[in-house]
Protein backbone atom coordinates (compact mmCIF):
# COMPACT_ATOMS: atom_id res chain seq x y z
CA UNK A 1 0.00 0.00 0.00
CA UNK A 2 1.03 3.68 -1.13
CA UNK A 3 -0.03 6.36 1.60
CA UNK A 4 2.16 9.06 -0.70
CA UNK A 5 0.38 11.95 -1.63
CA UNK A 6 0.06 11.51 -5.68
CA UNK A 7 2.48 13.52 -7.23
CA UNK A 8 0.24 15.69 -9.59
CA UNK A 9 -1.56 16.02 -6.82
CA UNK A 10 1.08 17.87 -4.52
CA UNK A 11 1.83 19.65 -7.69
CA UNK A 12 -1.85 20.87 -8.47
CA UNK A 13 -1.58 22.07 -4.59
CA UNK A 14 1.10 23.88 -5.06
CA UNK A 15 0.14 25.82 -8.07
CA UNK A 16 -3.13 26.34 -5.72
CA UNK A 17 -1.14 27.68 -3.30
CA UNK A 18 0.74 30.01 -5.33
CA UNK A 19 -2.76 31.18 -7.42
CA UNK A 20 -4.47 31.91 -3.97
CA UNK A 21 -1.26 34.06 -2.72
CA UNK A 22 -1.18 36.45 -6.30
CA UNK A 23 -5.32 36.51 -7.07
CA UNK A 24 -7.43 35.38 -4.07
CA UNK A 25 -5.88 36.80 -0.99
CA UNK A 26 -5.38 40.85 -2.33
CA UNK A 27 -8.88 40.54 -3.24
CA UNK A 28 -9.68 39.43 0.08
CA UNK A 29 -7.90 42.35 1.79
CA UNK A 30 -9.32 44.98 -0.46
CA UNK A 31 -12.99 43.33 1.09
CA UNK A 32 -11.52 42.24 4.34
CA UNK A 33 -15.09 43.51 6.36
CA UNK A 34 -16.49 40.00 4.97
CA UNK A 35 -13.69 38.38 7.12
CA UNK A 36 -12.64 39.87 10.18
CA UNK A 37 -15.00 39.96 13.37
CA UNK A 38 -17.33 42.11 11.02
CA UNK A 39 -18.04 39.01 8.96
CA UNK A 40 -21.18 38.20 9.96
CA UNK A 41 -22.93 41.70 9.83
CA UNK A 42 -21.14 42.63 6.70
CA UNK A 43 -22.60 39.31 4.76
CA UNK A 44 -26.22 39.31 6.55
CA UNK A 45 -29.16 41.91 4.66
CA UNK A 46 -31.01 41.84 8.60
CA UNK A 47 -33.52 44.16 6.68
CA UNK A 48 -34.07 41.59 3.71
CA UNK A 49 -35.02 38.12 5.72
CA UNK A 50 -31.86 37.61 6.91
CA UNK A 51 -30.11 36.92 3.32
CA UNK A 52 -26.87 37.35 1.91
CA UNK A 53 -25.94 40.53 0.79
CA UNK A 54 -25.63 40.65 -2.92
CA UNK A 55 -22.17 42.51 -2.30
CA UNK A 56 -21.19 39.39 -1.02
CA UNK A 57 -22.29 36.85 -3.24
CA UNK A 58 -20.66 38.98 -6.12
CA UNK A 59 -17.60 38.66 -4.44
CA UNK A 60 -17.96 35.21 -4.56
CA UNK A 61 -18.81 34.99 -7.85
CA UNK A 62 -15.66 36.93 -8.68
CA UNK A 63 -13.70 34.30 -6.45
CA UNK A 64 -15.12 31.25 -8.72
CA UNK A 65 -14.32 33.40 -12.11
CA UNK A 66 -10.84 33.80 -10.95
CA UNK A 67 -10.49 30.54 -10.29
CA UNK A 68 -12.24 29.10 -13.46
CA UNK A 69 -9.59 30.98 -15.70
CA UNK A 70 -6.88 29.90 -14.02
CA UNK A 71 -8.00 26.37 -14.72
CA UNK A 72 -8.91 25.05 -10.97
CA UNK A 73 -12.51 25.80 -10.24
CA UNK A 74 -13.79 22.67 -12.58
CA UNK A 75 -10.93 20.01 -10.92
CA UNK A 76 -13.49 17.16 -10.67
CA UNK A 77 -15.29 17.45 -13.84
CA UNK A 78 -14.67 15.59 -17.02
CA UNK A 79 -12.24 17.27 -19.21
CA UNK A 80 -14.93 17.87 -21.74
CA UNK A 81 -16.13 20.64 -19.41
CA UNK A 82 -13.07 22.11 -19.31
CA UNK A 83 -12.39 19.72 -16.04
CA UNK A 84 -9.69 17.90 -15.44
CA UNK A 85 -11.41 14.62 -14.27
CA UNK A 86 -10.07 14.93 -11.04
CA UNK A 87 -10.93 11.98 -8.51
CA UNK A 88 -13.05 11.93 -5.16
CA UNK A 89 -9.66 11.08 -3.55
CA UNK A 90 -7.80 14.18 -5.16
CA UNK A 91 -10.93 16.42 -4.26
CA UNK A 92 -10.33 15.36 -0.80
CA UNK A 93 -6.82 15.77 -0.28
CA UNK A 94 -7.17 19.28 -1.91
CA UNK A 95 -10.57 20.19 0.47
CA UNK A 96 -8.27 19.52 3.30
CA UNK A 97 -5.23 21.45 2.13
CA UNK A 98 -7.31 24.48 1.65
CA UNK A 99 -9.54 24.27 4.65
CA UNK A 100 -5.77 23.73 6.87
CA UNK A 101 -5.45 26.87 5.63
CA UNK A 102 -7.95 28.49 7.73
CA UNK A 103 -10.84 30.47 6.99
CA UNK A 104 -10.12 32.82 3.63
CA UNK A 105 -11.64 33.88 0.27
CA UNK A 106 -10.37 30.91 -1.11
CA UNK A 107 -12.60 28.33 0.58
CA UNK A 108 -15.31 29.90 2.03
CA UNK A 109 -16.98 27.44 4.59
CA UNK A 110 -20.56 28.89 5.01
CA UNK A 111 -21.12 29.12 1.36
CA UNK A 112 -19.05 25.75 0.35
CA UNK A 113 -17.28 28.18 -1.57
CA UNK A 114 -14.25 27.35 -2.95
CA UNK A 115 -11.71 27.73 -5.69
CA UNK A 116 -11.72 24.17 -6.06
CA UNK A 117 -15.61 23.74 -6.85
CA UNK A 118 -18.05 21.06 -5.50
CA UNK A 119 -20.52 20.77 -8.15
CA UNK A 120 -22.70 17.85 -6.95
CA UNK A 121 -25.31 19.11 -9.17
CA UNK A 122 -23.63 18.98 -12.33
CA UNK A 123 -22.50 15.16 -11.12
CA UNK A 124 -26.45 14.21 -10.77
CA UNK A 125 -27.11 16.31 -14.51
CA UNK A 126 -24.39 14.10 -16.04
CA UNK A 127 -25.37 11.01 -14.44
CA UNK A 128 -29.48 11.29 -14.61
CA UNK A 129 -30.29 13.50 -16.74
CA UNK A 130 -31.18 13.64 -20.63
CA UNK A 131 -29.55 14.72 -23.35
CA UNK A 132 -31.54 17.96 -23.80
CA UNK A 133 -31.40 18.69 -19.93
CA UNK A 134 -27.66 18.00 -20.06
CA UNK A 135 -27.01 20.84 -23.34
CA UNK A 136 -29.09 22.93 -21.79
CA UNK A 137 -27.92 22.95 -18.05
CA UNK A 138 -24.76 21.72 -17.74
CA UNK A 139 -22.83 24.65 -18.18
CA UNK A 140 -24.86 27.13 -16.77
CA UNK A 141 -24.70 25.09 -13.66
CA UNK A 142 -20.82 25.74 -14.09
CA UNK A 143 -20.84 29.56 -14.72
CA UNK A 144 -23.72 30.26 -12.64
CA UNK A 145 -26.38 31.15 -15.27
CA UNK A 146 -28.86 28.52 -13.62
CA UNK A 147 -28.46 27.91 -10.19
CA UNK A 148 -30.25 24.48 -8.85
CA UNK A 149 -31.26 23.91 -5.26
CA UNK A 150 -32.02 21.00 -3.41
CA UNK A 151 -35.45 19.90 -1.93
CA UNK A 152 -36.29 17.09 -0.25
CA UNK A 153 -36.29 17.94 3.64
CA UNK A 154 -40.08 18.58 4.62
CA UNK A 155 -41.53 20.54 7.38
CA UNK A 156 -42.25 17.08 8.78
CA UNK A 157 -40.03 15.00 7.24
CA UNK A 158 -36.39 15.33 7.58
CA UNK A 159 -34.30 12.08 7.61
CA UNK A 160 -37.31 9.93 7.06
CA UNK A 161 -37.48 10.88 3.47
CA UNK A 162 -39.54 7.92 2.25
CA UNK A 163 -42.44 9.34 4.02
CA UNK A 164 -42.24 12.71 2.01
CA UNK A 165 -45.89 14.13 1.89
CA UNK A 166 -44.83 16.16 -1.17
CA UNK A 167 -46.87 14.92 -4.57
CA UNK A 168 -47.11 15.19 -7.94
CA UNK A 169 -49.52 13.44 -10.80
CA UNK A 170 -49.64 13.74 -14.00
CA UNK A 171 -52.65 16.05 -15.52
CA UNK A 172 -52.20 15.38 -19.35
CA UNK A 173 -48.55 16.69 -20.61
CA UNK A 174 -48.22 17.92 -17.98
CA UNK A 175 -46.69 17.02 -13.78
CA UNK A 176 -49.05 18.67 -11.00
CA UNK A 177 -46.92 19.32 -7.54
CA UNK A 178 -48.44 20.28 -4.54
CA UNK A 179 -46.45 19.96 -0.85
CA UNK A 180 -43.65 21.83 1.12
CA UNK A 181 -39.86 21.94 1.52
CA UNK A 182 -38.13 23.08 4.21
CA UNK A 183 -34.37 24.27 4.58
CA UNK A 184 -34.11 24.83 0.96
CA UNK A 185 -30.93 25.94 0.87
CA UNK A 186 -30.05 28.43 -1.92
CA UNK A 187 -33.36 28.72 -2.85
CA UNK A 188 -33.29 32.56 -2.49
CA UNK A 189 -31.10 32.96 -5.83
CA UNK A 190 -32.00 29.48 -7.67
CA UNK A 191 -33.34 29.57 -11.24
CA UNK A 192 -34.57 25.54 -10.89
CA UNK A 193 -35.54 23.53 -7.55
CA UNK A 194 -34.80 19.89 -7.29
CA UNK A 195 -37.90 18.83 -5.76
CA UNK A 196 -38.42 15.39 -4.36
CA UNK A 197 -41.67 14.12 -4.41
CA UNK A 198 -44.31 11.08 -4.02
CA UNK A 199 -45.23 9.99 -7.42
CA UNK A 200 -46.49 6.46 -6.75
CA UNK A 201 -46.36 3.97 -3.85
CA UNK A 202 -47.19 4.20 0.05
CA UNK A 203 -45.23 6.04 2.74
CA UNK A 204 -42.48 4.59 3.71
CA UNK A 205 -41.58 2.82 0.67
CA UNK A 206 -38.13 3.93 -1.11
CA UNK A 207 -39.62 3.12 -4.48
CA UNK A 208 -42.12 5.83 -5.71
CA UNK A 209 -40.29 8.82 -5.42
CA UNK A 210 -39.09 10.92 -8.11
CA UNK A 211 -37.38 14.13 -8.72
CA UNK A 212 -38.26 17.31 -11.26
CA UNK A 213 -36.77 20.27 -12.18
CA UNK A 214 -39.42 22.93 -10.37
CA UNK A 215 -38.65 26.54 -12.23
CA UNK A 216 -38.52 29.08 -9.54
CA UNK A 217 -40.53 30.79 -10.95
CA UNK A 218 -43.59 28.59 -11.51
CA UNK A 219 -46.97 29.92 -10.81
CA UNK A 220 -47.61 28.37 -7.31
CA UNK A 221 -44.28 28.02 -6.45
CA UNK A 222 -43.94 30.07 -2.86
CA UNK A 223 -41.15 31.10 -0.78
CA UNK A 224 -42.70 32.83 2.44
CA UNK A 225 -39.92 32.87 4.56
CA UNK A 226 -36.19 31.85 5.29
CA UNK A 227 -35.33 30.45 8.64
CA UNK A 228 -32.64 32.33 10.71
CA UNK A 229 -29.74 29.89 11.97
CA UNK A 230 -26.99 29.20 13.96
CA UNK A 231 -24.55 31.15 11.58
CA UNK A 232 -25.79 33.81 9.58
CA UNK A 233 -26.51 34.92 6.57
CA UNK A 234 -29.45 32.21 5.76
CA UNK A 235 -30.60 31.16 2.37
CA UNK A 236 -32.49 28.23 4.16
CA UNK A 237 -36.14 28.86 3.01
CA UNK A 238 -39.53 27.45 3.53
CA UNK A 239 -40.86 26.47 0.12
CA UNK A 240 -44.50 25.97 -0.59
CA UNK A 241 -46.01 24.12 -3.74
CA UNK A 242 -49.27 24.83 -4.57
CA UNK A 243 -50.83 23.05 -7.98
CA UNK A 244 -47.41 24.20 -9.35
CA UNK A 245 -47.10 22.54 -13.60
CA UNK A 246 -44.15 21.39 -15.11
CA UNK A 247 -43.82 19.93 -18.44
CA UNK A 248 -42.95 15.99 -18.76
CA UNK A 249 -39.31 16.68 -19.53
CA UNK A 250 -39.29 18.10 -16.31
CA UNK A 251 -39.03 14.61 -14.93
CA UNK A 252 -34.93 14.24 -13.41
CA UNK A 253 -33.67 11.05 -13.66
CA UNK A 254 -36.00 7.80 -13.33
CA UNK A 255 -39.62 7.91 -12.58
CA UNK A 256 -40.07 6.34 -9.16
CA UNK A 257 -36.54 5.69 -8.33
CA UNK A 258 -35.86 9.79 -7.30
CA UNK A 259 -34.23 8.64 -4.24
CA UNK A 260 -31.07 7.65 -6.19
CA UNK A 261 -30.30 10.50 -7.09
CA UNK A 262 -30.45 11.74 -3.19
CA UNK A 263 -28.04 9.31 -2.39
CA UNK A 264 -25.65 10.72 -5.20
CA UNK A 265 -25.78 14.02 -3.78
CA UNK A 266 -24.99 13.27 -0.50
CA UNK A 267 -22.52 10.88 -0.93
CA UNK A 268 -20.58 13.51 -2.75
CA UNK A 269 -21.43 16.27 -0.39
CA UNK A 270 -20.32 14.34 2.89
CA UNK A 271 -17.38 12.87 1.48
CA UNK A 272 -15.82 16.49 0.90
CA UNK A 273 -17.21 17.89 3.87
CA UNK A 274 -15.46 15.22 6.05
CA UNK A 275 -12.28 16.26 4.35
CA UNK A 276 -13.04 19.99 5.17
CA UNK A 277 -13.93 19.38 8.83
CA UNK A 278 -10.10 17.38 9.29
CA UNK A 279 -8.58 20.22 7.45
CA UNK A 280 -10.39 22.79 9.49
CA UNK A 281 -9.65 20.89 12.39
CA UNK A 282 -5.93 20.73 11.81
CA UNK A 283 -5.97 24.30 11.61
CA UNK A 284 -7.94 24.81 15.12
CA UNK A 285 -5.26 22.45 16.49
CA UNK A 286 -2.23 24.27 15.07
CA UNK A 287 -3.55 27.72 15.87
CA UNK A 288 -4.15 26.47 20.09
CA UNK A 289 -0.49 25.28 19.59
CA UNK A 290 1.10 28.63 18.53
CA UNK A 291 -0.68 30.55 20.64
CA UNK A 292 -0.07 27.36 23.70
CA UNK A 293 3.59 28.18 22.64
CA UNK A 294 3.70 31.92 23.01
CA UNK A 295 1.49 32.50 25.80
CA UNK A 296 3.27 32.99 29.14
CA UNK A 297 1.23 32.59 32.59
CA UNK A 298 2.49 32.24 36.07
CA UNK A 299 6.05 32.96 34.56
CA UNK A 300 6.28 29.58 32.14
CA UNK A 301 4.68 28.91 28.84
CA UNK A 302 1.11 27.99 28.41
CA UNK A 303 2.35 24.85 26.83
CA UNK A 304 4.32 23.84 29.67
CA UNK A 305 0.89 22.78 31.31
CA UNK A 306 -0.79 19.27 30.71
CA UNK A 307 -3.92 20.27 30.87
CA UNK A 308 -3.11 21.79 28.05
CA UNK A 309 -0.66 19.50 26.03
CA UNK A 310 -2.90 16.28 26.34
CA UNK A 311 -6.25 17.84 24.95
CA UNK A 312 -4.35 19.05 21.82
CA UNK A 313 -2.55 15.56 21.41
CA UNK A 314 -5.42 13.55 22.02
CA UNK A 315 -7.33 15.90 19.19
CA UNK A 316 -4.28 15.70 16.92
CA UNK A 317 -4.33 11.82 17.18
CA UNK A 318 -7.48 11.11 15.75
CA UNK A 319 -7.37 13.98 13.37
CA UNK A 320 -4.58 11.57 11.88
CA UNK A 321 -7.01 8.64 11.80
CA UNK A 322 -9.78 10.33 10.57
CA UNK A 323 -7.68 12.00 8.10
CA UNK A 324 -6.79 8.40 6.88
CA UNK A 325 -9.93 7.32 7.08
CA UNK A 326 -11.61 10.07 4.64
CA UNK A 327 -8.59 9.14 2.09
CA UNK A 328 -9.23 5.46 1.62
CA UNK A 329 -13.04 6.15 1.60
CA UNK A 330 -12.11 8.50 -1.50
CA UNK A 331 -10.01 6.49 -2.73
CA UNK A 332 -12.57 3.45 -2.93
CA UNK A 333 -15.28 6.03 -4.02
CA UNK A 334 -13.18 6.10 -7.18
CA UNK A 335 -12.54 2.18 -7.03
CA UNK A 336 -16.66 1.35 -6.54
CA UNK A 337 -20.08 2.07 -6.85
CA UNK A 338 -21.06 5.01 -4.40
CA UNK A 339 -23.70 2.51 -2.88
CA UNK A 340 -20.96 -0.21 -2.08
CA UNK A 341 -18.87 2.42 0.44
CA UNK A 342 -22.23 3.73 1.96
CA UNK A 343 -21.32 2.93 5.20
CA UNK A 344 -17.90 4.07 5.13
CA UNK A 345 -18.74 7.41 3.74
CA UNK A 346 -21.22 7.82 6.83
CA UNK A 347 -18.17 7.09 9.58
CA UNK A 348 -15.69 9.67 8.02
CA UNK A 349 -18.58 12.34 7.82
CA UNK A 350 -19.79 11.72 11.30
CA UNK A 351 -16.53 11.61 13.07
CA UNK A 352 -15.02 14.56 11.00
CA UNK A 353 -17.77 16.63 11.63
CA UNK A 354 -17.95 15.89 15.47
CA UNK A 355 -14.16 16.19 15.51
CA UNK A 356 -13.80 19.72 14.12
CA UNK A 357 -16.73 21.10 16.47
CA UNK A 358 -14.30 19.19 18.85
CA UNK A 359 -10.80 20.93 18.00
CA UNK A 360 -12.45 24.09 17.52
CA UNK A 361 -14.10 24.27 21.57
CA UNK A 362 -11.19 22.95 22.42
CA UNK A 363 -8.85 26.82 20.08
CA UNK A 364 -11.92 28.55 21.64
CA UNK A 365 -10.58 27.36 25.33
CA UNK A 366 -6.82 27.59 25.16
CA UNK A 367 -7.30 31.18 24.04
CA UNK A 368 -9.38 32.14 27.06
CA UNK A 369 -11.44 35.00 26.46
CA UNK A 370 -9.98 36.18 23.52
CA UNK A 371 -11.52 32.75 22.49
CA UNK A 372 -14.66 33.89 22.22
CA UNK A 373 -14.49 36.82 20.82
CA UNK A 374 -15.14 37.34 17.23
CA UNK A 375 -11.88 38.89 16.55
CA UNK A 376 -10.53 34.91 16.15
CA UNK A 377 -12.18 32.40 13.76
CA UNK A 378 -12.86 29.94 16.23
CA UNK A 379 -16.45 30.45 17.24
CA UNK A 380 -17.33 30.82 12.80
CA UNK A 381 -15.73 27.74 12.69
CA UNK A 382 -17.81 26.08 15.60
CA UNK A 383 -21.11 27.52 14.39
CA UNK A 384 -20.85 26.59 10.77
CA UNK A 385 -19.16 22.88 11.30
CA UNK A 386 -21.89 22.11 13.56
CA UNK A 387 -24.55 22.52 11.47
CA UNK A 388 -23.13 19.34 9.45
CA UNK A 389 -23.92 17.87 12.39
CA UNK A 390 -27.43 17.49 11.55
CA UNK A 391 -27.69 18.13 7.74
CA UNK A 392 -27.27 15.90 4.99
CA UNK A 393 -27.72 13.29 7.52
CA UNK A 394 -27.60 13.38 11.03
CA UNK A 395 -25.20 12.01 12.77
CA UNK A 396 -27.56 9.34 14.21
CA UNK A 397 -28.20 8.31 10.72
CA UNK A 398 -24.78 8.23 9.70
CA UNK A 399 -24.56 5.58 12.69
CA UNK A 400 -28.09 3.95 11.97
CA UNK A 401 -26.39 3.03 8.47
CA UNK A 402 -23.36 1.74 9.85
CA UNK A 403 -24.92 -0.10 12.51
CA UNK A 404 -27.42 -1.54 9.37
CA UNK A 405 -24.10 -2.63 7.42
CA UNK A 406 -22.28 -4.05 10.85
CA UNK A 407 -25.46 -5.90 11.83
CA UNK A 408 -26.78 -7.21 7.99
CA UNK A 409 -29.80 -4.83 8.42
CA UNK A 410 -29.05 -3.34 4.95
CA UNK A 411 -27.64 -4.82 1.93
Amino acid sequence: MNFEIPADIQELLAELDAFIDTEIRPLERDNIQFFDHRREWARTDWDRGGLPRREWEDLLGEMHRRADAAGFLRYSLPRELGGRAGSNLGMAIIREHLATMGLGLHNDLQNEASVVGNFPGVHMMLAFGTDAQRSRYTEAMITGQELFAFGLTEPAHGSDATFLETTAYRDGSEWVINGAKRFNTGVHRATIDMIFARTSGRPGEPRGISCFLVPTDAPGFEVPFYWWTFNMPTDHGEVMLRDVRVAEDALFGPLDNGLELAQHFVHENRIRQAASGVGMAQYCINQAVAYANQRVTWGKKLAANQGIQFPLAELHTECEMVRNLVYKTAWHLDQRHHLEVSAQVSMANYRANRLVCEAADRAMQVHGGLGYTRHLPFEHIYRHHRRYRITEGSEEIQLRKVAGHLFGFLR
